[in-house]
């Protein structure tokens, strides 16, 4: 039997210093619409993929909640099932919380942007509006544009010229960034909206580097009428040289002194590491991909710096716990380490010295990716009947589900199949499958949420479930026709978050004064 928790009790907790973790289990659209502060998101289908990274100690206390506490109390049982042994629900969900009168909030990423707005305001940040910057490239000024989003946000769409520069590499690299510009040049450093270009130009700030943000980002510039480039493809990065790392491992040092974060050795590491199975504690390398990939400390989760500042949220889910950094030496993980120090994380700790500093003392390193495949995917596989694209094409099943997000399916699903997300199968299925000897087909968009959902079908009671193996990715491989867009649907879905220049107009506008207001508090 599950355990309840009351909204007074969850309050209390928020507002204390006790380990746990708050996770809403609702698709990202209702999350992003309105969910309590300090919530993490979990979409229900997502658990088995994320929790392992986002609650790796199994006695941790999480509380779960959703909109009315039904979905949040399937959840904990998924939950119960892998493993965790202090799992709570929220009693009615988020409904109850705002009916006591409780504060929600919305959007997504919350911390991130509301730290980003206030260092806007608190230490006057500079920037440059898309005219502005417009005009200067027209004039041929001398500019060098530095998107510090993904490389893959920056290939997709990126301000003219610019180059690629993810924020967590931004202190790192700038030194030898700045040695190759002509005197007179601007520094201009963008996003997609406001936060991580608010960010990057206060690190920038804090080093006596001049460099402006783009207000607003691509956004803006899309909203001034301009036009965006499509596949930018300058994203190498500079090399560092002896006196970038120098001057960037000076500014870490002066960083951790001023925001009290705290430098610890090889031995002092691998205490903590001993205790990861009693408590929660996070291990993050804030490296590049293929950096972390060559080798990188045992345990540790790769998350690039840049990323992690701006999804704090879902780095660190269970709030109050101890969390390392780790970079190559000591200057990008001190950067993140900064951050989180300053939005309020108790007990921050860099490794001196890094990777750098393991090996030196006769450690060994891992190579490649870290990521952990799904927990219990292999239990779920052998209970289900496993198909190829063939052979569910010749089936004929009496009904086909699609279980991942109303975008992918959107995208491709086989054709006559119907949308059940599988964070809600348990409370649509019945209404489209009352017979359960019938045969049924489980899809989805790379095959592993339909073992789930076959398996949970299984313990429902139906009989004649086939999954589709590889989903529709080998669906497509196997040349097989497909249906596109939300046949079928006749609500409109609210379980996707369009994000940056894929919104609409009104969508971004509504978006950026939402991102501004967080920063009004601080004005005062």
């Amino acid at each position: 039997m599950v355990d309840r928790i009351s909204t007074g009790a969850l309050k209390g907790l928020l507002e204390g210093k006790t380990r746990f973790a708050l996770i809403d289990v609702r698709e990202p659209g209702e999350y992003n619409s309105t969910h309590i502060p300090g919530a993490s998101l979990i979409s229900r289908r997502q658990l088995e993929f994320q929790i392992g990274a986002s609650a790796p100690f199994k006695g941790a206390s999480l509380v779960i909640c959703d909109d009315n506490g039904t979905r949040a109390g399937l959840a904990a049982v998924t939950l119960e099932n892998l493993g965790y042994t202090n799992v709570s629900v929220l009693e009615g969900g988020v409904n109850r919380w705002t009916s006591d009168d409780l504060p929600t909030e919305w959007g997504s990423n919350v911390p991130s942007k509301d730290f980003g707005e206030k260092m806007e305001v608190v230490h006057h940040v500079p920037e440059i509006d898309a005219d502005d910057l417009h005009r200067r490239m027209e004039r041929g000024d001398k500019l060098v544009i530095l998107d510090t989003r993904t490389p893959e946000e920056y290939q997709r769409s990126c301000i003219p010229g610019g180059r690629s520069m993810p924020g967590g590499e931004l202190a790192y690299r700038i030194t030898d960034v700045a040695k190759d510009l002509e005197p007179g040049t601007t520094v201009v450093i963008n996003c997609a909206g406001r936060t991580r270009s608010i960010i990057g130009t206060r690190v920038l700030q804090r080093m006596g580097v001049e460099a402006l943000g783009l207000k607003n980002g691509t956004s803006g510039w899309v909203l001034a009428g301009l036009d965006l480039e499509r596949g930018g493809d300058r994203l190498d990065l500079p090399e560092v040289s002896p006196q970038g790392r120098a001057a960037a491992e000076e500014y870490a040092d002066r960083l951790a002194k001023e925001d009290g974060v705290r430098y610890i050795d090889v031995a002092a590491l691998e205490q903590l590491i001993a205790k990861k199975d009693s408590e929660t504690i996070y291990f993050v390398d804030v490296r590049t991909d293929e950096e972390y990939q060559s080798g990188h400390l045992p345990g540790f989760r790769w998350f690039p710096g840049g990323q992690c500042v701006q999804r704090s949220d879902d780095v660190a889910v269970v709030k109050n716990a101890p969390i390392v950094f780790a970079c190559d030496g000591r200057a990008r993980a001190t950067q993140t380490a900064s951050m989180y120090s300053q939005m309020g994380h108790p007990e921050i700790f860099v490794l001196s010295g890094g990777i750098n500093a393991w090996t030196a003392a006769g450690r060994s390193l891992e190579s490649g990716s870290a990521e952990e495949p799904p927990i219990g995917l292999n239990e779920a596989t052998v209970q289900v009947n496993m198909v190829g694209p063939q052979e569910l094409q010749t089936s004929s099943p009496a009904l086909t589900i699609f279980v991942d997000s109303s975008q992918d399916f959107s995208r491709s699903h086989v054709p006559g199949s119907r949308w059940v997300p599988r964070g809600s199968l348990e409370l649509q299925i019945g209404a489209l499958a009352s017979d359960k000897s019938a045969p049924l087909a489980v899809t989805c968009a790379e095959g592993m949420n339909a073992c789930f959902a076959g398996a949970t079908l299984k313990q429902l009671g139906y009989r004649n479930v086939q999954v589709l193996d590889g989903g529709m990715a080998a669906w497509s491989k196997a040349g097989l026709p497909d249906e596109t867009g939300l046949s079928g649907v006749i609500a409109t879905p609210t379980d996707v978050v369009v994000l940056g220049v894929d919104r609409n107009p009104a969508e971004m506008m509504h978006y950026l004064r939402w991102e501004t207001a967080l920063g009004e508090k601080y004005a005062q």
